[in-house]
C-alpha cells in the first residue's frame, strides 16, 4: 500500500460523483426534501401549521397567502389573483405528492425546477433579493434541476419503474 509523506497509508480518493450508490441516496433525499417543502407550504396555506402570526407560520390561512400572491404578481388583475394562487397551490400539491411517491420523477423534477425558479424570480423582482435567498428558493430550484439531470437508473422507491 502506498504511504503518505507522514508515514500513514494513502487512501484512494472517493469520487462520489462516479458512485451510483451516492446518486441513489442523493436522488432519494432530493425527492423527499423537495416534496416536504412543497407539501409544507400547502399545509401552511390551509392553517395546518398554526394560526397566522404564531410560531414560524408564513401565512396561516388561504386569504393571507392570496395577499402574498398579489405582492409577487402585482401585474395580475385583482380577479386573477385567486386563480393564480390556486394554480400555484395545485402545482405544489401535485409535485409534492408525485415526488414523494416517485411518480414520473424526472418530469416532476423538471416541473419543480421551473415552478421554484418562477417563484424565486418573482420574489426577487417584487420583494427584493433577500426574500428568495432567505427562503432558499434558488437553492431548491437548483436541487430540483440536479434531480432532473440525475443519471438514468438512480431513482429508487418509486411507483413508476422507468428511470
Amino acid at each position: 500500500m502506498p504511504m503518505t509523506p507522514w508515514g500513514g497509508p494513502r487512501q484512494r480518493t472517493h469520487r462520489s460523483g462516479d458512485d451510483r450508490r451516492a446518486w441513489v441516496v442523493a436522488a432519494l433525499f432530493a425527492r423527499l426534501a423537495l416534496s416536504a417543502g412543497f407539501l409544507s407550504a400547502v399545509a401552511d396555506r390551509y392553517g395546518l401549521w398554526g394560526a397566522p402570526g404564531t410560531g414560524r407560520v408564513a401565512w396561516g390561512n388561504y386569504h393571507r397567502y392570496l395577499a402574498y400572491v398579489q405582492v409577487l404578481a402585482p401585474y395580475l388583475p385583482h380577479g386573477c389573483v385567486g386563480p393564480a394562487g390556486g394554480a400555484a397551490t395545485a402545482a405544489e400539491a401535485v409535485l409534492g405528492v408525485t415526488l414523494l411517491l416517485g411518480v414520473a420523477v424526472r418530469i416532476s423534477a423538471w416541473a419543480s425546477a421551473g415552478v421554484l425558479l418562477t417563484f424565486a424570480l418573482s420574489m426577487f423582482l417584487f420583494s427584493g433579493p433577500e426574500a428568495p435567498l432567505n427562503a432558499s428558493v434558488f437553492s431548491a430550484s437548483g436541487l430540483a434541476l440536479l434531480l432532473a439531470l440525475a443519471p438514468p437508473g438512480v431513482y429508487r422507491l418509486t411507483l413508476d419503474r422507468r428511470p
